[in-house]
């Protein structure tokens, strides 16, 4: 039942991500929820959602596919506070090309984070699952990390095509003059140039939430992180 159970979690996870549209009830929640407290719903539910796919893959019976070395828990911690920082950062800045971002506010000379990459929340997300992937040697977390870092890769593509889609072309290339998809590729072609360091809040709010996961991590999820 173990294997039922992480399978149901799994599936679900990634197929409340259309249920919404496919239902008919984004668009009404959306207009009374607004846009961004549709996204903070959505962001709740699936936040309870992943909690319950860690868990049930954490029930699931143990099948070993590689062996642990130290350099492997080493990984996760280097990764998490970039993976952390991207997350936070995504979400909280003005950012019209991602679903977890805002648009008003975003200045497209200036575009903030927007410019590192276009998909923070997704890289981030990418991050935390391939690091975690190599952490976890068994069948359930390989399935679980494996099926994150895919999803989050292929969505960047998704969420791209809908966005220039709803923008237009000559809007969307207007837009995205200063920005890039993969990390960095604006700054190492001189189209970005950081403008000014990450406001006091964000940081401390990042760092919150680097410490709150590390100190849980062991209580809730069973595992410490320490190397």
């Amino acid at each position: 039942m173990a294997w039922v159970e992480f399978a149901l979690a799994l599936g679900l996870f990634f197929i409340s991500h259309r249920i919404p549209a496919l239902i008919g009830i984004k668009a009404p929640l959306t207009a009374a929820l607004g846009a961004r407290g549709y996204t903070v719903l959505f962001s709740l539910a699936s936040t309870a959602l992943l909690f319950w796919v860690i868990f049930a893959a954490g029930r699931a019976p143990y099948v070993a596919l590689w062996d642990h070395a130290l350099w492997h828990r080493w990984t996760v911690n280097i990764a998490m506070p970039l993976a952390l920082a991207l997350i936070v950062f995504g979400t909280v800045a003005p950012n019209p090309f991602a679903f977890e971002g805002r648009a008003t506010g975003f200045d497209p000379a200036h575009p903030g984070i927007a410019g590192l990459t276009r998909q923070p929340l997704l890289w981030g997300l990418a991050l935390w699952s391939g690091a975690h992937l190599l952490a976890n040697g068994d069948l359930a977390h390989a399935l679980l990390f494996g099926s994150f870092a895919l999803f989050s890769l292929a969505g960047m593509g998704l969420v791209e095509r809908r966005r220039a889609g709803s923008m237009g072309q000559a809007e969307w290339q207007r837009l995205t003059a200063h920005t890039g998809l993969v990390p960095f590729a604006a700054l190492l072609s001189g189209r970005w140039h950081p403008r000014a360091r990450p406001s006091p809040w964000r940081a401390g709010l990042w760092l919150v939430v680097w410490a709150g996961l590390w100190l849980l991590h062991a209580p809730v999820i069973g595992v410490t992180p320490a190397p």
